[in-house]
């Protein structure tokens, strides 16, 4: 099994390939940003991803999906997720949605 960094860096030389898609820093993590908007990074054993407020984990059948709360006062970052690397097969397939997503904002 691979470790979540290794994962990670396989994700990472995929979505670099795509227009737009260059590898960058989210709180200090590597990440990875189209058009300077980061959409995943590597958070210790996690992967976070910019999914938009109406992704639904629970279609998914995600058993250990965390809301991004990187500020002690603050709530959670609307649309962003952290997902354990108990379930690193969904990894890809969600930085191809966080992609997609981000793709979208202005």
């Amino acid at each position: 099994m691979r470790t979540a960094e290794e994962q990670f860096d396989l994700i990472c030389a995929t979505c670099t390939g795509k227009p737009g898609v260059e590898k960058g820093k989210m709180m200090s993590s590597p990440g990875l940003k189209y058009n300077d908007k980061v959409f995943a990074f590597l958070y210790k054993d996690k992967m976070g991803f910019r999914l938009g407020p109406n992704f639904d984990p629970g279609k998914w059948g995600l058993k250990y999906p965390e809301p991004l709360s990187p500020f002690k006062a603050k709530p959670p970052l609307k649309g962003w997720l952290l997902i354990d690397q108990r379930e690193m097969d969904l990894w890809e397939p969600f930085a191809d949605m966080a992609l997609t997503y981000t793709q979208t904002l202005k």
